[in-house]
Formats: structure tokens, C-alpha cells, sequence
């Protein structure tokens, strides 16, 4: 297969460069390479950014390099001087073997590792020498840290401190359309991008900051791994494809009627606005969600949700942490499993602003 290539997105000439695809279509050996490869050249070092420290313990960080080490990548970059790659401490030498020493290792490291989940410790440090600095697995589909884009930017500002020759590569697989990356950073076509499209975004004076966006194309041949994937199940199209993921969600089982909604509230959540209803159906009460395709009137008697701020008494910001036997009653139905949904999308919606209620965000 033709695996994925930094070419076209580092013609865009931005300072971020994100992009999303498939798994294991080589998004993150890419950089690796292209950290290794300004190294060899220059002298100038790599940051690997994850979101927790456990990440670069034990085999994880003595891993990270063994794809271009099995490649012979290291060996040829170096034009023979080193063989391998040794993980210490968040920290990864060039090495080599011999018979005498067992394992020669590089006095200084070419690469560096950075936890969100430890930003604290990193503060008082120089990096003077990275210029390189790749964010890995920056999507989730499980739960991110409170306030995490800032931790991200606050790493990012322990290493770049008054420089501006640093290129960061964000490199996420298609696993969550509602990453709050794409909010902070103001990314709000990403949802309707396609696959092999890069869209750019700029900001700032004159639109000196730039940020690429990338959706990498599916290979066209497949990978050989994709056999073990061809079952019958949409959450698998993301490891064999590149569509995003997204879960099977219960959709209405009745067919009931206007008469039969007895309350109505709102869920606004990365830029969609969703109608949720109350039903009495046949003795049987649950919540129907769907999409809302006309402007929310705000009435006293409707409730809306969402993480943005706003004085009005009918608003609300998390439906998990309820103020009042109203919203206990709400909740209830999300605990107990009586919620449907129009479309798996919605469904989507919905879980993500729920994870988000439960975290820890301000």
C-alpha cells in the first residue's frame, strides 16, 4: 500500500499541521522521519507530545522508533554510524552494538517526550534545539483532560518560548468529529471535509498564524491487516477506511404524535442544535433526540444546554450535574437508558456532550 506522506500538507507552509485518517497508515512514522531526518541534518531536536506519562513508560517509549529502526531508516539517516534507537526517561538516543560494549548510546538525545498530564514539571526547562514537535493520538473517543487545549499550548510555549522556526504536526485518527481541539482552535469545517482535502485557516495579523488541515486519503489497494476487520460492523470502518467513527445508537421504536410530547429542552453542542422530547407513549415515557433545523425560541418553560455561558434562568451547562428535581428527572432518562435517537450522528452528538458534562472542564 502507498503509505501517507507529509508532502502536500508541508507545502501549505503552516505553523499547525493536522491531519486525520486511518489507523496505522503511516501519519505518525512520517514525522518520526521527518524529526530523524532534521536531526541528521541540522542538529535540530523532536517533541513527542502525549496525553499522559504512561505513554512513554516501558515498551511504549522503547517502541516508538522500531518501525524505522526495522526500516533501516536509522542507519541510512546517520550514514552508518548508528544502528538503533535507546528510550530513557522520556528521552531517545541514537545507538549501536558491538561484541566488546554490548550497546554504544549518543551523548545528547535527538528526541524528547512531553505528558499533557505532567505540563507542570516541564515549565522551568530550555529546548532551544526543537524545532519539531509532534502532538500523537490527539483524538479520543474516551475522555480528554479539563482545560486540555490549553495544557497542550502551554507545552507548546515551554518549548518554543520567543522563537518562530517550530513546526507542530497534530496527527489524530478519524475516531471523534467532535475533538474540543476543533473548537479552540476555530476549525469549523472539519466535519465536512473529505477524505485526500486539506483546508487551511489562518488568523492573526495579516493571517500569520496558519493551520493546515489535512483528511489523508484512504490507500486505494487497502492494507493486507484488513482482513481481520471485515466484519459486518460500521466502528470498524475507521480502522479499514478512514470514515470517522461513529457507534450504533437505539433509534425510536414508536411512532407517536405531536399530543403525545409532554416537555421539550434543547442540547447545543459544537455548533449543532439538538430538540429533546419528553414522550408519553402507550404508558411508557422516554426521551426522542433529533436535530433541530429552526431557531431555538426561548421560552421560560425551555431548558437549553451547553457548555457556552449565558445569564438567561432557562439556561443550563451540564445535564449530569442537575440543580433541580426538573433536571434530576431529565437525567434520569440518560441513566436509565430511555433515550433515542433520529440518527447514529445525533447519537454522537449526544455522547460527546455528555462526556463533557462528566469531565472536569470549567
Amino acid at each position: 500500500m502507498k503509505y501517507y506522506s507529509l508532502k502536500r500538507i508541508l507545502a501549505e507552509k503552516a505553523q499547525y499541521n493536522m491531519v486525520i485518517g486511518e489507523r496505522s497508515n503511516g501519519k505518525t512514522y512520517s514525522v518520526l522521519y521527518y524529526g530523524i531526518e532534521n536531526y541528521c541534518k541540522d542538529g535540530s531536536q523532536l517533541a513527542i507530545v502525549r496525553r499522559w506519562q504512561d505513554d512513554f513508560r516501558g515498551k511504549r517509549g522503547a517502541t516508538m522508533f522500531d518501525a524505522l529502526v526495522n526500516n533501516d531508516v536509522v542507519r541510512k539517516l546517520t550514514k552508518g554510524e548508528w544502528t538503533n534507537v535507546y528510550s530513557y526517561s522520556g528521552r531517545w538516543y541514537f545507538c549501536k552494538y558491538d561484541e566488546n560494549a554490548k550497546r554504544i548510546v549518543a551523548e545528547e538525545p535527538f528526541a524528547y517526550g512531553f505528558a499533557l498530564s505532567a505540563m507542570e514539571h516541564d515549565k522551568s526547562t530550555s529546548y532551544p534545539r526543537i524545532t519539531t514537535i509532534l502532538f500523537d493520538e490527539f483524538l479520543t473517543r474516551g475522555t480528554y483532560l479539563p482545560d486540555e487545549f490549553v495544557m497542550f499550548t502551554n507545552v507548546l510555549s515551554t518549548i518554543i518560548r520567543q522563537r518562530d522556526n517550530v513546526k507542530i504536526f497534530m496527527m489524530g485518527n478519524t475516531v471523534n468529529q467532535y475533538s474540543p481541539y476543533f473548537a479552540e482552535m476555530g476549525l469549523t469545517r472539519v466535519k465536512d471535509m473529505k477524505p485526500g482535502t486539506i483546508d487551511v485557516y489562518q488568523y492573526g495579523e495579516e493571517g500569520k498564524l496558519r493551520v493546515a488541515v489535512e483528511y489523508a486519503e484512504a490507500s486505494k489497494e487497502g492494507k493486507k491487516s484488513d482482513v481481520y476487520f471485515a466484519f459486518d460492523n460500521p466502528k470498524l470502518k475507521m480502522i479499514t477506511t478512514g470514515v470517522w467513527e461513529i457507534d450504533i445508537y437505539p433509534h425510536c421504536p414508536y411512532k407517536y404524535k405531536p399530543k403525545d410530547i409532554q416537555f421539550t429542552y434543547f442540547i447545543k453542542f459544537g455548533g449543532d442544535t439538538l430538540q429533546c422530547e419528553v414522550v408519553l407513549f402507550n404508558n411508557t415515557t422516554f426521551t426522542f433526540i433529533h436535530r433541530k433545523t429552526t431557531d431555538i425560541k426561548y421560552e421560560d418553560f425551555d431548558i437549553i444546554f451547553s457548555p457556552e455561558y449565558d445569564p438567561r434562568p432557562n439556561w443550563r451547562r451540564k445535564i449530569t450535574k442537575p440543580t433541580c428535581d426538573l433536571e434530576r428527572k431529565l437525567l434520569a432518562y440518560f441513566v436509565k437508558d430511555k433515550v433515542f435517537y433520529q440518527d447514529n450522528e445525533v447519537g454522537e452528538i449526544v455522547r460527546n456532550y455528555l462526556i463533557w458534562s462528566k469531565g472536569g472542564e470549567k
